[in-house]
């Protein structure tokens, strides 16, 4: 009869350290906003990821010829 007591014990322990745990997720925001990771994956980054950058060598004159290019 002694060890339905520590079961119940311990049962109330899991519990609520399972609600502690749960108040502390909410409260540090993991729950703000579900549903916008599985949409952030469509988003097109690919002009913020790219930086602007200047060509090594300056291209204002064709190689062959000499002449200004456009």
């Amino acid at each position: 009869m002694t060890s339905i007591y520590y079961l119940i014990g311990i049962g109330f322990v899991f519990g609520l350290s399972a609600w502690l745990l749960f108040l502390w997720a909410v409260r540090s925001g993991q729950f703000d906003d579900p549903e916008a990771p599985k949409y952030r994956m469509l988003d097109d980054d690919d002009e913020a990821e790219t930086p602007n950058r200047t060509p090594s060598r300056p291209e204002t004159t064709n190689e062959k010829n000499g002449a200004a290019c456009d």
